[in-house]
């Protein structure tokens, strides 16, 4: 792998390779931007291939938080760590304070909270070692459980998006299907089931599409028939790369607006829901309350505080959707624009306050 190529082909910043012998602790933190602020992302653990698929993984998901973080305003940078191991059976103590040390290492820099293969207790053993995380236990002052506010904002995303697409943002009367009935969705589906929306569920777990069918009165389909079922909003909330050629031909609906991540396949499939007329909230900007919500816990959390920046999300589409129509260009490319210009706009801002104070110290002297 030509690391140094990856890196420059993106304009990474930083990537810093961690091992403890000891605790079996193999780690890599990638930061790839860090003009808005600190890089703030999840550690994620995951048994990769090779090495080179773990760095990989670490850079796609990096730079995908920087782009997070500016859609969302916030003052922060992107960045993540991914920790080679199984999770289920290579985790200790030791691994994590290690791990927490080679944080605190970085003096702020970066960020870390839980992802897919930790969890808050992980969190919490970091927490020993450094300050530098969030998603903590609540006995620490930490938010707790960041699954119903990151549902509040997919919700909250999802009226912005019926606004674009059907004039109106009042959900009401509309048939929504939501594929996959997880931590995230249920909660969704309790906001969109106090709105009257008529709900049709699917997920691998019968257990939660069962529940959803008695607290919510969900129609069940099976998996494979949620892309095809009469709709006026899909919602994806289980795997990435769901929206694809496949799948496309057979969709009915005019909105597409959930929590999943890289929704996706590729960029082509962005080309043609916007050909389609299709609505589609890009992911990283629909579902970053959760990451809205533990950032809050860096001034000391607020919960109220914290709600009322998720409902920025309403707005951010918005946004979003009038660059689309203005230059004629697909969401994902708009969402990517917004994300983008609000870096460059503070790279410049920092460019002229060091031109400006230069030319103050060159009169001084």
């Amino acid at each position: 792998m030509q690391l140094f190529s990856e890196m420059e082909y993106y304009d990474y910043e930083q990537v810093v390779v961690c091992q403890d012998k000891s605790s079996g602790l193999k780690a890599i933190i990638a930061i790839h931007d860090t003009t808005l602020g600190p890089a703030l992302g999840g550690t994620r653990m995951w048994m990769y291939e090779n090495e080179e698929a773990a760095f990989n993984d670490a850079l796609r998901l990096a730079r995908g938080m920087t782009y997070k973080n500016a859609a969302a305003g916030l003052n922060l940078g992107g960045g993540k760590t991914v920790i080679i191991g199984d999770p289920r059976k290579d985790k200790n103590e030791e691994m994590f304070r290690a791990f927490g040390r080679y944080i605190q290492g970085l003096n702020g820099r970066y960020i870390t909270a839980e992802d897919v293969g930790t969890t808050v207790e992980d969190m919490d053993t970091i927490y020993q070692e450094t300050n530098y995380v969030t998603g903590i236990s609540q006995a620490y002052g930490s938010s707790g459980n960041p699954s119903p506010v990151t549902a509040y904002g997919v919700y909250v995303g999802m009226k912005a998006t019926a606004k674009a697409a059907f004039g109106s943002d009042d959900l009401s009367g509309k048939k929504v299907a939501v594929q996959g009935v997880g931590n995230v969705s249920y909660h969704l589906c309790k906001y969109l089931h106090e709105e009257g929306v008529e709900l049709i569920v699917t997920d691998i777990n019968k257990e939660s599409v069962k529940r959803a069918q008695d607290d919510f009165g969900a129609k069940a389909v099976e998996v494979n028939d949620i892309y095809s079922v009469d709709c006026d909003i899909f919602a994806p909330c289980a795997l990435g790369a769901i929206i694809n050629d496949v799948t496309i031909p057979v969709l009915k609906a005019k909105v597409i607006a959930g929590a999943a991540n890289n929704q996706l396949k590729d960029e082509s499939h962005g080309h043609t829901l916007h050909d389609l007329g299709i609505y589609y909230a890009p992911d990283y900007v629909i579902n970053a309350g959760g990451v809205i919500n533990v950032a809050d816990e860096l001034n000391g959390y607020n919960r109220d505080r914290a709600l009322k920046k998720v409902e920025t999300i309403y707005q951010n589409l918005e946004t979003v959707f009038e660059i689309s129509a203005r230059e004629k260009i697909p969401t994902f490319k708009a969402a990517n624009r917004m994300a983008e210009e609000r870096i460059a706009r503070m790279k410049q801002s920092r460019s002229q306050f060091l031109q400006d104070g230069h030319h103050i110290l060159s009169r001084r002297h």
